[in-house]
């Protein structure tokens, strides 16, 4: 039994690892690959660049109004493998596929006087990313309370899933920059962050995540209980009248929105700030190993802290700790300052994680208990719905703040900083 609980702690775990390093991936490096590599010395380089990003931000913010409903599709879903897998199979297949040709140029298409082909074609390209991979990141934070009824199995689930996520987010901004460089060398002998190793960095990503996908969905089992069956199906309509009248998940839902806002822009923006600000582009994989390091002491002993202090006091701890760090960003402007202010501010942002996490999974239970109706997927939904919200802004900050810096296509040289 314990065995069996072992095997799915950890596949879910890989799961999270996989989907935080595509989460990282198009929500932060997809941009920088955009500003300096995509229209690299084509004609109307930033004016293109200006377009990409503004289409990316529309886009992932129009997807997000469906993803209620894609929850809803989930929670509708009947099939021998349970209600999850087959989303999460499927949507992280066809993501990791559309995230390698993300990272090309569209086989020559991006750099050509065809402007408008390559629009329609990188529209309708992106579209079918972002949608397969919300059915992916809904079912796979929704499988949860489908796993355990037990509120001490959902935390360890949730922390494993935690642990795993940090090593995929942080993995991912540790190596970024040795990929691209080394496979721009590899392929072309230069050391720089060429386009090659944009594209290899890509294919990586698709197949960290594609893999994990299939791992989650064979290592997890769906325990089928008399509260999770659901006699009816749930309708479009039901879906926001669910979530409307959720008071708990909406009063934390908005307090997470203006957290996640700030936080997810000022990671995205941080390799601006090694480049332009220290002139150090190299050292930007310390933002990675700092954020590696706080995940592996501290999300293990969430389970303990919250059981010792109560998650109220635990988020509490750690937003002053990220407050604190936001101080040293911007009082000091040195390398050591700055690793500081990295430490206080990336290190608790698992514990905030994990806080609203649990508590967004303890309210499919009290939304049951208020409307009747069990709805997972869709009450899950809200959690990564917020998380892309936040992801789109930053993309459209990163891509402004670029543009305003210089920072963009054959002017993008951090050794000439």
């Amino acid at each position: 039994m314990e065995g069996g609980k072992m095997k799915q702690r950890i596949s879910y775990a890989l799961g999270a690892l996989g989907h935080d390093t595509y989460y990282a991936a198009i929500s932060v490096f997809f941009i920088a690959f955009v500003t300096s590599q995509m229209f690299a010395g084509s004609e109307h380089e930033e004016a293109m660049i200006a377009l990409v990003t503004s289409l990316v931000v529309i886009i992932r913010l129009v997807e997000i109004v469906f993803d209620p409903i894609i929850g809803s599709i989930i929670d509708n879903t009947r099939t021998r493998w349970g209600k999850f897998k087959p989303w999460l199979v499927a949507g992280g297949l066809i993501s990791s596929v559309m995230i390698v040709l993300m990272f090309s140029d569209f086989f020559g298409l991006a750099k050509s006087s065809n402007t408008t082909l390559f629009i329609i074609v990188f529209i309708i390209s992106f579209v079918i990313l972002d949608a397969f991979y919300s059915f992916k990141d809904i079912a796979f934070w929704s499988m949860i309370p489908a796993l355990s009824e037990k509120n001490e199995e959902r935390e360890s689930l949730g922390t494993f899933a935690r642990f795993g996520s940090a090593i995929g987010a942080q993995g991912t901004t540790i190596l970024v920059i040795p990929i691209t460089y080394g496979f721009t060398q590899l392929m072309t002998g230069h050391h720089a962050q060429g386009a090659s190793g944009w594209f290899a960095f890509g294919v990586i990503a698709a197949i960290v995540s594609g893999g994990t996908a299939l791992i989650t969905a064979w290592g997890t089992q769906e325990k089928d209980s008399v509260i999770r069956q659901q006699s009816q199906k749930t309708t479009t309509i039901d879906v926001f009248k669910a979530l409307l009248k959720n008071d708990q998940l909406m009063w934390l839902s908005l307090s997470y929105i203006l957290f996640a806002l700030a936080y997810v822009a000022t990671t995205a923006t941080l390799i601006l700030m090694f480049t332009f600000v220290l002139g150090q582009a190299a050292l930007y994989s310390i933002t990675g190993i700092v954020g590696f390091i706080g995940s592996i002491v501290l999300v293990p002993l969430f389970p303990a802290l919250a059981k010792k202090f109560g998650r109220r006091k635990v988020l509490t701890g750690a937003i002053l700790s990220m407050l604190i760090g936001y101080a040293f960003f911007i009082f000091g402007s040195s390398v050591p300052m700055t690793i500081l202010g990295l430490i206080f501010l990336t290190t608790p942002y698992q514990l905030v994680f994990l806080s609203v996490l649990m508590t967004i999974t303890d309210s499919v239970e009290y939304g049951q208990w208020k409307n009747g109706v069990r709805n997972e997927a869709v009450t899950l939904a809200m959690r990564p719905l917020l998380d892309k919200i936040a992801g789109a802004f930053s993309n459209g900050i990163f891509g402004f703040v670029a543009i305003a810096a210089g920072m963009t296509g054959s002017t993008f040289d951090p050794n000439k900083v």
